[in-house]
């Protein structure tokens, strides 16, 4: 069977969510062997307005590059919640970092609550690392991308001393994932 995914992250300008797409892909894309493609939108703010990337994950050839029925919502912000968990797939998967949307979208795509910058602040001591508790999440609840491949790309991305608290941050978003699906 054929495997095709589409991926929207979503929050403000500042949360690293351009840095965790383009993680995302480089995962997908080299460390896993996939087709995948990437659009980036930004709001009329660099920081503090919403901003989103998207990803497209494939085994066959991609033809058209732009999320239009996502599996996979990331919303870090309630505003990112309240825009972009209309078009999900009914199927699909919505993690919204509970320490900052407290208004849950009524939705028949399944949702997980993941505490994203609590777990950022109160276990690796940096709120920025909050897009890498992220994407430690999304390699826990869907395999659409392997974990290791995703941690590579996250060490590889990480700038030079900051290696063990994106591994850190990765490995306690991992975690909060899986306790969520058991």
């Amino acid at each position: 069977m054929s495997e095709y995914h589409e991926v929207r992250l979503s929050g403000f300008g500042g949360q690293g969510i351009m840095l965790a797409g383009a993680i995302l892909t480089e995962a997908a894309g080299i460390y896993d062997d996939k087709n995948v493609t990437q659009t980036r939108s930004y709001g009329p703010e660099s920081r503090g307005g919403v901003s989103r990337s998207e990803i497209i994950i494939s085994d066959e050839l991609i033809g058209y590059p732009e999320a239009t029925k996502p599996d996979l919502v990331l919303a870090m912000t309630q505003e990112a919640a309240d825009k972009y968990h209309k078009d999900i797939n009914a199927n699909g998967i919505m993690i919204i970092d509970s320490s900052i949307v407290k208004n849950i979208p009524k939705i028949s795509a399944k949702i997980f609550k993941v505490p994203l910058t609590k777990i950022a602040t109160d276990v690796v001591g940096k709120k920025i690392t909050a897009n890498v508790v992220a994407l430690g999440s999304i390699a826990a609840i869907v395999n659409w991308v392997s974990k290791e491949s995703i941690k590579k790309a996250v060490l590889l991305r990480s700038p030079k001393g900051t290696e063990k608290m994106n591994e850190k941050a990765f490995e306690a978003g991992y975690k909060e994932g899986m306790k969520l699906l058991s």
